[in-house]
């Protein structure tokens, strides 16, 4: 259940990022509702996590895999197109989290 946990948190994290900006600072009342509400449900289900992986790698795998799917979103919504650079950062930062699953004993498999 860990990892269902975590693709909850995930989803909810970066649905509530997704409409911050659709929110234009909290003055439009259903994106600022999804963006409390998604974070509230991100953050209940990242609880959960912690209870079984350790927090350095919970964070790192939340925040990681939220950066990739949030800008993809962003491709989608908002025609924001990542520079060469950003997309290389990405893919290292997938390339972590990756790594952390495959190689770190903090994880339990």
């Amino acid at each position: 259940m860990t990892y269902i946990y975590l693709t909850i948190a995930i989803v909810a994290e970066v649905v509530a990022t997704s409409a911050l900006k659709a929110s234009e600072q909290f003055s439009r009342a259903c994106p600022s509702v999804i963006v409390v509400l998604g974070y509230g449900v991100s953050f209940y289900f990242l609880a959960r996590v912690l209870q079984e992986l350790p927090v350095g790698i919970t964070y790192a795998v939340w925040s990681g895999v939220g950066i990739v799917l949030v800008t993809l979103l962003s491709m989608l919504l908002y025609q924001q197109i990542p520079d060469l650079a950003a997309i290389v950062g990405m893919g290292l930062i997938i390339t972590g989290v990756a790594v952390i699953h495959l190689f770190s004993s903090s994880v339990s498999k």
